[in-house]
């Protein structure tokens, strides 16, 4: 048996890539910086934001093999006929690796997906909002990457879920159609931005009138308040900056408006400040996550999370950014539904491991928290798992393996791989795989 067919046998130590966004957590207190300094051996910049930190295939922070042994199985990736463990082979990426042994995937995985991962495992350390943005359906994205390949980095979707480790806050999806005209009569400068006569069309239409209906002015009055002049947008949330803060001192301020002075804050001048009022204001308790399809408006605001999504870095952005905006694309592609979003508090899979199941093919969640002295088992299943510690130490035991793992460790476990997980100290970790209904279609 050759080396790479060992290593296809057992888990594979990651090095992880970071990504340095100015709305990071700076070091001293980022989760990211801290995972990021424990799995690379690189000593963090406490004064430096770190936002992202990724763990998977894709070519914007891809991940690779570890040179050191332990549970990197590296000694047995080849690569030009030298070990990549030792000091005379090239480093081998995740998504290398991948290509040269397919059956790490399982035969279903490789079968929709090709020779390639599905799902991108990502620690997010937020500090201040990210942008309104959505991400496109997969049509949408191949245009987009054809047209923009620079912007758009790939022709992929990228339907995603956060699931809290922190109290996180996002603003997701439209609010309710009776919320909406709620926010036109209460927020004058909304309508000053769009006219009175955009706003009356909102105010007069009813739910009788149909969905579509709805969707089609919400769509309007949202357009014409995101293409708003640079002038417009500054009056208006200088107003309205002012008014609040004269309200403030005569009535309490709602948690919308609370939340719009904290982005005037950060977003001097933006239209998305104004545009926040548009959004539901989801707070998520640790352990409860939100998912995300395709086309649907989000920003998430502060906090840390877990989150997985399918292997894309496509996102179009249209407020509370110094980055590219793409507007236009932006308010043409929304679903516009309106609704407060599901939230997802997992189910029990054992006494020890929380499952998150959002309704797309590529992905789902685990959470294991073992407490000191205790084992938990993750059984086999026919796709490509990755794991990362993020509290304490423990072994992960396979058939053919016993590894040693502890914070900030990321592991790849192929297909069709049972682990036995043990500690002698309280032990979490994250699982992120292909989505198990899918993998149970016969």
């Amino acid at each position: 048996m050759d080396a790479d067919s060992k290593a296809a046998r057992r888990l594979l130590r990651l090095t992880c890539s970071v990504q340095k966004y100015d709305w990071g957590r700076t070091g001293s207190d980022s989760l990211v910086s801290k995972l990021y300094g424990l799995n690379s051996g690189k000593r963090t910049d406490i004064d430096k934001p770190y936002a992202e930190f990724w763990m998977g295939t894709h070519e914007s922070g891809p991940s690779f093999l570890a040179k050191k042994g332990g549970a990197g199985g590296v000694a047995g990736a080849v690569v030009n006929g030298s070990s990549a463990n030792g000091g005379c082979g090239e480093i081998v990426s995740l998504k290398s690796w991948i290509l040269k042994n397919p059956n790490v995937l399982g035969d279903k995985v490789l079968h929709r997906w090709g020779c390639d991962l599905p799902f991108l495992f990502k620690v997010l350390s937020v500090a201040k909002a990210l942008s309104i943005q959505a991400h496109p359906d997969k049509e949408l994205a191949k245009t987009l990457h054809k047209l923009l390949p620079n912007v758009y980095k790939d022709d992929n979707h990228k339907p995603e879920m956060a699931l809290a480790i922190t109290e996180f806050e996002a603003l997701c999806s439209f609010i309710s159609l009776q919320e909406l005209k709620s926010v036109l009569q209460n927020v004058p400068e909304i309508v000053e931005l769009v006219g009175s006569e955009e706003a009356n069309r909102v105010l007069h239409v009813e739910m009788q009138d149909g969905e579509e209906k709805a969707k089609f002015v919400l769509q309007s009055i949202f357009t014409n308040l995101m293409t708003a002049s640079m002038e417009m947008t500054t009056k208006a949330t200088t107003k309205l900056k002012s008014r609040l803060h004269k309200e403030s001192q005569v009535r309490p301020l709602t948690e919308k408006e609370q939340l719009v002075l904290r982005l005037e804050k950060q977003y001097p001048a933006d239209i998305g400040v104004i545009a926040a009022f548009f959004f539901n204001y989801v707070k998520l308790n640790p352990g409860q996550a939100l998912y995300l399809g395709a086309n649907e408006p989000h920003a998430y605001i502060s906090g840390e999370c877990i989150e997985c999504m399918a292997t894309s870095d496509n996102v179009v952005r249209a407020g509370l950014t110094p980055k590219h905006r793409d507007v236009q694309t932006l308010c043409s592609m929304l679903t516009y539904k309106q609704g407060f979003p599901e939230i997802l508090k997992g189910f029990p899979l054992s006494p020890y491991i929380t499952r998150y199941l959002p309704p797309f093919d590529e992905f789902e969640v685990d959470c294991c928290i073992l407490p000191k002295g205790t084992s938990s088992v993750f059984p086999a299943v026919s796709g490509p798992s990755i794991f990362l510690v993020t509290d304490g130490e423990g072994s992960m035991l396979t058939a053919s393996h016993n590894d040693a793992v502890a914070e900030g460790d990321v592991l790849f476990a192929p297909a069709n791989t049972e682990i036995n997980i043990t500690t002698s100290s309280k032990l979490q970790l994250y699982r992120a795989g292909v989505n198990s209904r899918f993998l149970q279609i016969v």
